[in-house]
């Protein structure tokens, strides 16, 4: 092997360590991706980025978040005092016979009356979306959150309750 032992220590000069070395020059001249580099470690900063917001999101429905005192949407930040929430079911919810349960019922009608009990089997499908809209200083947002079950509207139901309970301190 010719390379140096990672694990000896003191013996010898540079060649016996391993990894990176730290750019020569100044103590505060590092270079990329190094420990005091200045601005930070990493990506560089972006100049005009907005100020990272304080706090968890207390809430998310769909795009919209909830902080502590504002609502932080895509369009923008809304204050979170005296918003107006709502929302619209737009799903709906169908039942049908499947077709495996007409195909069973017909089978086994033939060997035995036992099949009409195929034709009691019944699918429920939920299809659509609930719409959530959110009213605040004069500026509006809207989110589409998709309905998988019928249980989805009175859950969102809750998160817009929770929502208008914080709008109103």
């Amino acid at each position: 092997m010719t390379e140096p032992n990672p694990y000896a220590s003191g013996a010898g000069g540079p060649e016996n360590h391993w990894g990176p070395t730290q750019p020569s020059g100044a103590p505060g001249a590092s270079g990329y991706g190094y420990p005091n580099s200045g601005q930070g470690y990493g990506f560089p900063q972006q100049p005009g980025a907005p100020a990272p917001i304080g706090g968890a999101p207390l809430i998310a429905i769909g795009d919209i978040m909830v902080m502590n005192d504002q609502i932080i949407t895509p369009a923008g930040n809304l204050p979170l005092r005296g918003a107006v929430w709502n929302a619209t079911d737009m799903s709906h919810t169908e039942e049908k016979m499947p077709t495996h349960a007409i195909v069973l019922a017909i089978v086994f009608f033939i060997f035995c009356l036992l099949g009409l009990l195929f034709l009691l089997m019944k699918e429920k499908k939920t299809t659509g979306y609930i719409q959530v809209t959110v009213t605040s200083a004069g500026r509006h947002h809207q989110t589409m959150i998709p309905a998988h079950g019928p249980q989805t509207f009175p859950a969102v139901m809750g998160q817009i309750n929770y929502a208008r309970s914080l709008s109103s301190m």
